[in-house]
């Protein structure tokens, strides 16, 4: 008797294996993140519902920036001033509730007649700065982060170390893998632009799939009054467009 012939099943294109893991990492990240993310989107939730002297849907935009420049510093200027920008659009402010530029830019929104949240954390001990309408105060570090990127519609990072370097490079990933989605990130000045550009330059490398190589996922702002206008241009649920 004829032995039977092996099938072989056709061997996909290595394009084709390169889409399918993409897509395959991206599902695998959006699932993770979602799953993270979960808590703090209820608490996103309850916190904008007990905004309740608003006359719409708050539309928040979360601001990073270091915790060192002191009132008559030029970053602290420069926050208070982003601050007040932003409440002129009508946006609820949100910080990491401190001092430095987290206060400064809730100075300035307050002063302007603005909203402002503060994300404290336990493990640092210290209240809120004065300027601060509603603290919500988490237990770690990490939860802290992601109760101020669950919070945001929009993004904004100052100068700042460390803390405002991770911050930044979170918000940045979670847009180039698109798990958020539709949430403008701005940079203030010139300070992040030359370590934005260079990991651009690897990111957009040997063709990579990733989201910012299709366009540009930080905006660099000149000033306080440009980054205010861009949010409230690029934001679709922006508090005057909706005027």
């Amino acid at each position: 008797a004829a032995r039977p012939r092996p099938s072989f099943s056709k061997a996909s294109s290595p394009a084709s294996q390169a889409g399918n893991s993409n897509r395959t990492v991206k599902d695998v990240l959006a699932t993770t993140v979602k799953n993270v993310m979960a808590p703090y989107t209820l608490g996103r939730q309850l916190v904008l519902s007990s905004i309740s002297s608003m006359a719409q849907k708050p539309v928040v935009v979360t601001v990073f920036g270091s915790s060192r420049p002191r009132d008559g510093h030029p970053g602290y200027d420069e926050a208070r001033a982003l601050g007040s920008a932003l409440a002129a659009k009508g946006f609820v402010v949100c910080t990491g509730g401190y001092g430095g530029v987290m206060e400064a830019v809730s100075r300035g929104a307050k002063e302007s007649g603005g909203h402002t949240i503060g994300v404290t954390a336990k493990v640092f001990r210290s209240g809120p700065n004065d300027w601060v309408d509603k603290e919500i105060r988490r237990k770690t570090w990490q939860d802290r982060l992601f109760e101020l990127i669950s919070l945001g519609d929009a993004y904004v990072a100052c100068t700042g170390g460390t803390g405002t370097l991770v911050e930044l490079a979170v918000v940045w990933e979670m847009l180039n893998k698109s798990v958020i989605n539709g949430k403008p990130l701005v940079a203030l000045g010139e300070y992040w632009r030359p370590i934005i550009e260079r990991v651009r330059e690897v990111e957009c490398a040997d063709g990579s799939p990733w989201g910012e190589c299709g366009r540009r996922l930080i905006e660099i702002a000149s000033s306080p009054a440009a980054a205010a206008e861009y949010l409230s241009e690029n934001l679709p649920a922006s508090p005057v467009r909706n005027k």
